[in-house]
């Protein structure tokens, strides 16, 4: 075989290796018995070595340097520019330490969720300080300059850095700030009822919501989206994630039976991400290039299912007379009720439940916080305590409860440190999309209101999930809308449409 093809082979069995330790962690999540924890620390560290030994491969750089780049069409091009950056990266983590990384997070997360589930910090501080300790370890082998977070984050969302991200929150904040305060002003408040020109207090559902009975509906939801159930399935778990690709992609949602939206949204949300990665070119299976582009594009296909589709005034017509069937009476009377309901302005705890306007305001915290943790300006004793002093500042409420607080998220748990800065490049990029698509399908509205998203799907598919990795992110969603990615777009939409909700 040619360097190319041999290098193509090797790389296809480290994907299935790859996969494989993404199935042990969705059972950990999903099915796991809580006394596995300790074996599955065991068998992840194991099989992180394994992986880590093969992306170190010496033979890896020989291959590539044997390759003639000229004469690579564009998906072999890319390849070879993942599995080099890939390569790169990796020979710099000692395997010793990509094992106990491995190891140290897999026991993590049934401690986080225990302290989570008993409201103890404490408990979990211990381990946390030990994954940080590692992740600036990391840090330090990856960074060529100092930069310990970009470095991170650029194995989320390659091409960037944090004081470009930075710089988009600060303005993405400006507009933010500015647009709740005017939506208060006009009869929101945090926390409290909102109405102004509205026509007196946003509807809320009320009552009791069976869990069978919201399971059924959120699988009938994900099927509306094209959320194919013989290559996936949904499971209950404590914060909902998507694992798996092509013909295995599992979702999962959690259910609050007096908050249906908790389990209907969190569905919609993770079957977005199912989406991409269904919808991935089957051509390309197998190959870095056929893998998602970036971990900000993954998001955006998630939000703009959950919210530009999810969330908008047409999709109620969809969603108000199955969730009638579903519980009968609600506390919602027309579908007009509904989308002021599921799009009410409040500053609540929980990113995951967050509105749109507010959202990104909890992301933006956890990324100063994360770089404050990695730099070494923040340690973890203190972290609790400046969680809750910016949440005040930002939100306006006092957290008196840690499961609303520092122990609501799993990712510093599984060591996902420059993760969140890409859920909100994930709403930038996710409008940018929504805006091409609208462009793109005139009659889009209509479809959304009937039910029938088959055009909105393939409009991804072609824009986004069939490109995948071939392309660097912000390459994937130019060509999609035709220019560079701002926040222009996502400030545009949200004014649109909170003006028109609260009559600012």
């Amino acid at each position: 075989m040619s360097a190319y093809e041999t290098l193509m082979a090797h790389a296809r069995e480290t994907e299935a290796l790859g996969q494989i330790s993404g199935l042990l962690s969705w059972d950990q999540e999903a099915i796991m018995p809580p006394k596995g924890a300790e074996a599955r620390s065991e068998q992840a560290g194991a099989l992180s070595a394994v992986l880590h030994q093969r992306r170190t491969d010496p033979r890896v750089g020989e291959w590539l340097e044997a390759i003639d780049a000229g004469s690579l069409a564009p998906a072999q091009a890319a390849n070879v520019r993942l599995i080099r950056r890939d390569h790169d990266r990796a020979t710099r983590i000692p395997v010793a330490l990509a094992s106990e990384i491995a190891r140290v997070t897999a026991r993590a997360h049934g401690t986080w969720a225990d302290a989570r589930e008993s409201r103890d910090v404490a408990a979990f501080l211990p381990t946390l300080d030990r994954i940080v300790t590692l992740m600036r370890e990391k840090a330090d082998c990856l960074a060529t300059d100092g930069a310990r977070y970009d470095a991170l984050l650029a194995g989320f969302e390659p091409g960037t850095d944090s004081a470009t991200v930075a710089a988009t929150f600060q303005r993405l904040r400006t507009g933010l700030v500015t647009l709740r305060a005017r939506i208060f002003e006009a009869g929101g408040e945090a926390g409290g009822e909102a109405g102004g020109e509205t026509g007196g207090e946003v509807p809320r559902v009320s009552g009791t919501f069976a869990r069978g009975a919201q399971l059924a509906l959120a699988q009938s939801l994900a099927q509306t989206f094209h959320y194919d159930m013989n290559a996936g399935r949904i499971d209950l778990v404590v914060h909902p994630f998507c694992s798996g690709t092509r013909g295995d992609v599992r979702i999962t949602t959690r259910v609050d039976e007096a908050d249906p939206f908790n389990c209907l949204y969190s569905t919609i949300h993770e079957t977005g991400h199912a989406l991409y990665e269904q919808g991935l070119a089957p051509e390309l299976a197998w190959q870095p290039a056929g893998q998602h582009a970036s971990m900000g594009v993954h998001e955006s296909q998630s939000r703009l299912c959950e919210n530009q589709i999810g969330r908008s005034r047409a999709f109620m017509d969809v969603l108000f007379p199955r969730m009638r069937d579903a519980f009968g009476s609600f506390g919602v009377e027309t579908p007009e009720d509904l989308y002021r309901a599921v799009n009410r302005v409040e500053s609540g705890f929980i990113r995951t439940e967050a509105d749109e306007v507010h959202y990104n305001l909890h992301i933006m915290l956890r990324f100063d916080l994360e770089r404050a943790l990695i730099a070494g300006d923040l340690e973890v004793g203190d972290l609790e305590a400046a969680w809750n002093d910016r949440f005040e500042a930002d939100f306006g409420r006092a957290v008196t409860d840690p499961a609303l607080g520092v122990l609501q998220d799993v990712h510093w748990s599984a060591g996902l440190f420059g993760y969140f800065p890409t859920y909100a490049l994930g709403n930038v990029y996710a409008a940018e999309l929504f805006a091409a698509m609208q462009s793109a399908l005139p009659g889009l509205d209509d479809a959304i209101r009937a039910g029938d998203l088959a055009d909105a799907v393939s409009w991804l598919r072609g824009a986004v999930h069939h490109p995948a990795a071939t392309r660097e992110p912000t390459d994937v969603i130019a060509d999609a809308t035709g220019h560079a990615p701002s926040e222009a777009a996502l400030l545009g939409y949200l004014e649109a449409k909170f003006s028109d909700l609260y009559g600012l």
